[in-house]
């Protein structure tokens, strides 16, 4: 697996991500690891079944939890009495655990409850504290990903801790519940740990690596479908900095080496050479993944609008993620382009980007300024490039075709127009 790291360093010239810290192996988490864990807890579920209504009241009571909350969680934690689960609230709460981390740890983990309090999980918080780490980090840590307390303490639990922190660091938005659930067994959650530290060794950024690992698709699943799916995605260039990396690599995963062969021949069949359709792929590694179906529809749609075969390989060459959008978006893009702006359709055929755009929140807006500029010949030809207008940012089109104007009542309605983001698609520009 190292050589391969090597090679694809090699490969794209990314040295430098050879100054990264080297991610830790988590090879600890094996078959034995997690019958390990499963032993400690049931050996310290000390309670047996009661009744459905104390847990409700118990968890209202002492957690201000609502009460439709707690009934779901007494789905799946039962509490004969308060004996042990006060002894699990008091040992967070001594380790810095406020109220409102109880109750999202409480929420995410209900069994932590059940389990022995000094005998279970009083080591592994003394254990973690012992590591060097505040109290806010701690109190973080174990609040945002909770299971992470059913692992034994020591070398697996560190590192794991360790790597879900960083994680955590790197992206304070993200919905850890996603992760909680993520937590694999036995050797898929070897294969799925060790596979991500060679990402994340790689260069792969935290932000990417945490979509990777709350994932339930397989694009870090398995050992040896990985190493050929990585080689391939490295080899071919794609920066581990960019989502794209993380697109191949899914693609790669997903397909056999028979289908993406048989795609590829799809593609041929429609005016394409193989040089195109890997080229394309380097651009939108997703449009590998599209049915032939959703590609025959692309090509319907754009054939109605007027394009010839040639102009449609040209624009799916140029931008390929065309082909996944939808027919009525294409359709109601394209229509306000030519029937409303006057565009020839031959401008969208080379611009195919614009059909990236928000009708609503970008082209409606910028063409609707346009067309009061239109109205008051301002510009030489008939429209401006339609690049100019579309494709440059907000605030380059302020500068370029708002503000840039010694008329003072002027600019106060184009201020007026172009900030009427929302607009109704019935009315699409300005009188």
């Amino acid at each position: 697996m190292y050589s391969l790291i090597l090679h694809g360093r090699r490969a794209i010239e990314l040295q430098k991500w050879r100054n990264l810290r080297c991610a830790v192996k988590l090879l600890e988490y094996s078959l034995s690891s997690a019958a390990t864990a499963s032993g400690a807890d049931d050996a310290s579920l000390r309670v047996g079944r009661k009744g459905k209504n104390f847990t409700v009241s118990y968890l209202v009571d002492s957690l201000g939890l609502a009460k439709k909350l707690a009934e779901s969680i007494s789905r799946k934690v039962s509490l004969e009495n308060k004996v042990n689960p006060d002894s699990v609230l008091n040992l967070l709460r001594s380790h810095g655990f406020t109220d409102s981390h109880i109750s999202s740890i409480v929420r995410e983990y209900p069994r932590l409850l059940i389990l022995d309090a000094e005998r279970s999980l009083a080591p592994k918080l003394k254990y973690l504290q012992s590591r060097g780490d505040s109290n806010s980090e701690l109190t973080e840590t174990v609040s945002k990903v909770p299971k992470i307390l059913r692992l034994k303490a020591g070398k697996s639990l560190s590192t794991y801790y360790d790597f879900v922190k960083v994680i955590i660091k790197a992206d304070k938005i993200s919905k850890f519940k996603k992760l909680c659930h993520s937590l694999p067994e036995g050797s898929i959650q070897e294969n799925k740990t060790r596979n991500i530290s060679v990402l994340r060794d790689l260069g792969v950024p935290q932000r990417l690596l945490f979509s990777l690992f709350t994932s339930v698709s397989p694009p870090v699943c398995g050992k040896e479908r990985f190493e050929e799916s990585l080689k391939k995605v490295v080899e071919m260039g794609f920066d581990p900095t960019t989502s794209k990396f993380v697109s191949a690599l899914r693609v790669f995963q997903g397909l056999s080496d028979k289908t993406v062969e048989e795609k590829v021949n799809f593609y041929i069949t429609l005016g394409l050479s193989v040089e195109d359709v890997w080229a394309m792929f380097k651009k939108f590694p997703c449009f590998l993944g599209l049915s032939e179906k959703k590609t025959a529809n692309s090509i319907e749609t754009f054939i109605g609008l007027g394009l010839t075969r040639d102009e449609f390989t040209f624009m799916v060459k140029r931008f390929p993620s065309c082909l996944n959008f939808s027919a009525e978006s294409v359709k109601k893009k394209t229509e306000f382009l030519v029937k409303k702006m006057n565009w020839p359709l031959k401008t969208v055929v080379l611009n195919p980007v614009v059909l990236g755009y928000s009708l609503e929140k970008r082209i409606v807006p910028r063409c609707n300024v346009i067309r009061v500029l239109i109205s008051k010949g301002f510009f030489a030809s008939e429209h401006p490039p339609m690049p100019s207008a579309l494709a440059i940012s907000d605030r380059a089109f302020l500068n370029k075709y708002v503000l840039n104007h010694d008329d003072k009542r002027l600019v106060p309605k184009l201020i007026a127009v172009f900030s009427r983001k929302r607009v109704s698609l019935t009315d699409h520009v300005v009188q």
